[in-house]
């Protein structure tokens, strides 16, 4: 992890020609209390301050900050196959997951708790972002991912597969009537807080729901959101920043 003497942090990682990148929340001008590399523009950030950060994130990572593609998330299953950014604002589609099979285009997830999910086939040339919170776990937008990359020629046992900064299981306390029915649907999503209270385990879910899949290549970030001073967490501050995730091919 990259620490807050750096201009743009991220903590990167390749496989075959795919990139992988998580921000934390450091190196940027966001005032308090997005300090400091807030990306998220729905959140009530000074847009200025946003744009400037998006720049910086992507400068770091070699990325042209105009062709990242984003998502106005929803907490849905939805998926958008694009072939390139958006034209503007009013054009982003409300998805929890981007696909695509254009090279050059990087795609990007924005999180504070929730599960960002990356993935790549380097062979098909196929990429995703996904945003799987407890209700896209549920219903199903990392599978819904897996099916559009599919569509394009990717095959899950190639697919690379990497989950970032998340609220991890021993801290997500949730009633014991939503953890059941959470349960229910994805199984290994089950867990206790470290204080013995009923709990959900989104990354574990996704893990679960991408093993099923017959996606083996997995990584998970060791940083929980909630208990990490290096991320932002809606859980924890409320009013904060936003994560990002990117993923992208040579």
């Amino acid at each position: 992890m990259i620490g807050p003497q750096h201009a743009a942090p991220a903590a990167e990682s390749s496989a075959g020609g795919a990139h992988f990148a998580f921000t934390d929340r450091w190196g940027g001008v966001s005032a308090v209390p997005y300090e400091e590399l807030n990306l998220g523009g729905a959140v009530g950030d000074d847009p200025a301050a946003v744009s400037t950060n998006r720049a910086r994130a992507a400068g770091a990572l070699g990325l042209d900050p105009a062709r990242v593609v984003w998502m106005n998330q929803v907490h849905g299953r939805d998926v958008a196959v694009v072939e390139g950014p958006w034209g503007d604002a009013s054009e982003i589609p409300a998805v929890d997951a981007v696909v695509t099979a254009r090279r050059g285009v990087p795609l990007a997830v924005l999180t504070a708790d929730c599960t960002p999910v990356l993935l790549a086939d380097p062979v098909a040339g196929v990429i995703a972002a996904a945003h799987a919170g407890r209700p896209g776990l549920v219903a199903g937008v990392v599978p819904a991912a897996v099916e559009a990359m599919t569509a394009l020629g990717a095959e899950p046992s190639r697919i690379t597969a990497h989950t970032g900064p998340a609220v991890c299981g021993r801290c997500y306390e949730v009633p014991e009537r939503m953890r059941a029915e959470v349960a229910e649907v994805v199984p290994a999503s089950w867990s206790e807080t470290s204080w013995g209270t009923p709990a959900v385990d989104v990354t574990a879910g996704v893990h679960a729901q991408l093993e099923a899949l017959g996606v083996g290549d997995r990584h998970s970030s060791p940083y929980c959101t909630l208990e990490s001073g290096d991320h932002f967490s809606y859980r924890r501050d409320r009013t904060t920043g936003r994560l990002a995730g990117y993923v992208w091919l040579d």
